[in-house]
Order: structure tokens, then C-alpha cells, then sequence
């Protein structure tokens, strides 16, 4: 049993050391994942769609929420696991939260990155986990399967 917890251990800090090395070629840190979530959560905040909807649910809780998506953030890029939020229950009944919102999200995100990120290459690494996690979040909080069953799909109208 040790010897298995050993090889995990060391699986574990292979994939850090793989991901630290990945990071810092792009010039990745987390000094620049501090200034990508500052500028980006300011941005949210003077948004005219996405700032009542994240301002309603973080009144009195920004600077909270700014840490943890800095540890999320971190936690991504490094593989640390650090990060142990549940990110779907955090965004359940979020108050007037809809699809629609998220590609609003991402065009603010990229905005962002444009304007903070070093290089081309972690540019297209963030926007490629963000969109990632827009495409899950949305998935957890919206999708209904019951859509996809065929039987309801048959006796659809057809579109015409």
C-alpha cells in the first residue's frame, strides 16, 4: 500500500513539474493570473449584463471571490489541486444567470487576455480553458436531457 501512495505521489509531482514547465513557457505565473482575475473581475463589475447578476450574489463577498478565482485559476494552470471549490453548486440559483451570459463572459474574458497576457501561446491556453469551463458550467446548469430523447424529437413539429 505505501509503495502504491508513493507512485501516486510522485505521478502527482511529475504532472506539477510537467504543467510549472508548460506555464512558465508562456509566460505564465501567478503574478500574471493575479493581474488577469483583477482586471477581469473589474471588468465584470462595470459590465451592464454580467455585473448586477455577479453583484447580487457577491455583495460584501468581492474580495473572497477574487482570492478563490485567483487559487481556481492557479490551481488549473499548475495542476496543484489545490483548488476546492465546486464550482456548478456555487452557481446554482445565481439569480437572473442565463446561457445567454456566457458568451458574454468569454468576449469580456478575451478582452481581458488581450490586454494582459505575454503571448499568443497563453493567450489560446486561456481562452481555451475558459471556454472549457463555459461549456461545462452551461451543460450543469442548463441542459436538459429530456430534450434529447428521440421520442420527443419524433413527435416535434417539423420545422418548416
Amino acid at each position: 500500500m505505501d509503495d502504491e501512495l508513493q507512485a501516486r505521489a510522485l505521478h502527482s509531482a511529475a504532472i506539477r513539474e510537467r504543467a510549472e514547465a508548460e506555464m512558465k513557457s508562456m509566460g505564465i505565473d501567478d503574478l500574471l493570473i493575479d493581474v488577469l482575475v483583477e482586471a477581469f473581475y473589474a471588468r465584470v463589475r462595470s459590465h451592464p449584463q454580467l455585473g448586477p447578476v455577479f453583484d447580487a450574489r457577491l455583495t460584501g463577498r468581492w474580495p473572497e471571490h477574487i482570492e478563490k478565482m485567483k487559487n481556481f485559476w492557479s490551481a488549473v494552470a499548475f495542476k496543484s489541486g489545490a483548488y476546492g471549490g465546486k464550482p456548478v453548486q456555487a452557481h446554482l440559483g445565481v439569480a437572473n444567470m442565463t446561457p445567454e451570459l456566457f458568451p458574454q463572459w468569454l468576449e469580456l474574458f478575451s478582452a481581458t487576455l488581450d490586454d494582459v497576457v505575454p503571448t499568443a501561446e497563453a493567450r489560446v491556453w486561456f481562452i481555451a480553458t475558459a471556454e472549457r469551463i463555459a461549456r461545462s458550467l452551461t451543460l450543469s446548469l442548463f441542459y436538459n436531457p429530456a430534450l434529447d430523447d428521440p421520442a420527443l424529437k419524433r413527435n416535434a413539429p417539423a420545422a418548416g
